[in-house]
């Protein structure tokens, strides 16, 4: 990688089709693991004008309303036009029950080594987990301010600082790195959908933006937007409505905004709308938990966990980590000490970080609220792979 270079990343609301898709799909996923935490449930939705098709395919004593659930996430996210709202649109379902399989009947809290050792992997994947040190969270700084900006972008139009929002936006922003190190904030874009054309004008629309987003946003950053930064605010006029009247919404269809904003590799497979007997999710996540340590611990300044599983095996057939020339210690003491600390086996992911539980303990569940504003670095969520407990131990070891 270049030295000194720009890079860019979006994020995105939830009124965003492609969001929304996420979050009807890992809406599912909670309601089936709320009452059988051992269901496997395998769900995409796409979503248009006035239509949403969910496909499911599960395993599970469950009893779940698919388009109820639907509904309620429209309705929750803040659809309510003529051409796209919770009540009038149609909902297609492809439902199928999948064959009794005793595979996922176990009990990971209570199983012994040998135990976890036994259950292997169902699909193949290659899965990539990142970190380093441009943000507190050990997050790339593009991404990070990216889903700030989302995020704030949501709250003023929730709480009716700016009424005239509608739910679908998006965000992108530069940042020009020197000796690979963040530098200043070259660009800012944000894209906002407004209830009427005229309501209000792209002047004032750009002042309240300006004041009520960007500015709050920045207020805390170290490095804030300066007099050569680009701002950027609905460039092409008027967004008006936006969501699924305008365009069509696919589970899965955005791994970038969910990961490291494409600033490092990231799976191929999408996150949302899966269980937790499935690698390609679950993994990615135990792949980030081992690079966020070992940046923590100070090992690296930045650091890529590769994760390759392969059917019918417990344990990954290859664990990859780059620190890019970051390292403190020499990559074969690296990866001794990521062996002797991290189980990446899928049973013993599931046992770490509670996954099959999580969505009946949180209230209102948990895996929705990794549907927008990202699956990793987040601070609003108490997500086990975002811990650093390890740290000490990677660092003593």
């Amino acid at each position: 990688m270049k030295k000194d270079f720009l890079f860019t990343s979006e994020s995105l609301t939830e009124g965003h089709p492609d969001k929304l898709c996420d979050l009807i799909s890992d809406s599912l996923v909670d309601h089936f693991l709320q009452q059988d935490p051992h269901s496997r449930i395998i769900t995409e939705c796409a979503v248009s004008t006035s239509i949403v098709f969910v496909a499911a395919r599960f395993d599970s004593d469950a009893s779940v309303d698919v388009a109820n659930i639907a509904r309620n996430v429209i309705e929750k996210v803040g659809y309510h036009r003529r051409t796209f709202n919770a009540k009038n649109c149609s909902i297609v379902t492809s439902l199928r029950e999948l064959p009794p399989n005793g595979y996922r009947r176990f009990d990971e809290r209570n199983m012994s080594d040998q135990d976890i050792e036994e259950i292997p992997v169902k699909n193949q994947e290659t899965l990539f987990g990142f970190a380093c040190n441009q943000t507190p969270v050990l997050m790339p700084l593009p991404i990070w301010l990216a889903h700030k900006l989302a995020r704030r972008l949501r709250d003023v139009r929730v709480q009716k600082t700016l009424p005239y929002l509608d739910p679908d936006g998006k965000t992108q922003v530069g940042i020009l790195y020197r000796d690979r190190s963040p530098y200043r904030i070259h660009s800012i874009t944000l894209i906002a959908s407004q209830v009427k054309e005229d309501e209000p004008d792209p002047q004032k629309l750009s002042e309240d933006i300006r004041a009520a987003v960007i500015e709050h946003v920045f207020q805390d950053e170290l490095i804030k937007p300066d007099g050569q930064t680009r701002i950027f605010i609905n460039p092409d006029g008027p967004f008006i409505g936006g969501g699924p009247a305008l365009h069509s919404g696919l589970t899965g269809r955005k791994n970038g905004v969910d990961t490291y904003g494409g600033y490092s590799r990231q799976i191929e497979s999408a996150l949302s709308g899966k269980d937790p007997l499935r690698i390609d999710r679950i993994g990615a996540y135990a792949a980030r938990y081992a690079a966020k340590n070992i940046v923590a611990a100070g090992l690296a300044d930045a650091c890529e966990v590769q994760l390759s599983y392969a059917i019918g095996l417990s344990r990954p057939v290859s664990v990859q980590i780059e620190t890019f020339g970051t390292g403190k210690i020499a990559d074969e003491e690296l990866f001794a000490r990521v062996d002797r600390l991290f189980d990446f086996r899928l049973a013993g992911i599931m046992k770490e970080f509670n996954l099959r539980h999580l969505p009946s303990c949180t209230p209102g569940g948990f895996y929705r609220q990794l549907a927008v504003y990202g699956h990793v670095g987040r601070t609003d969520i108490d997500l086990p792979w975002e811990r650093i407990d390890k740290a000490p131990l990677l660092g003593s070891s």
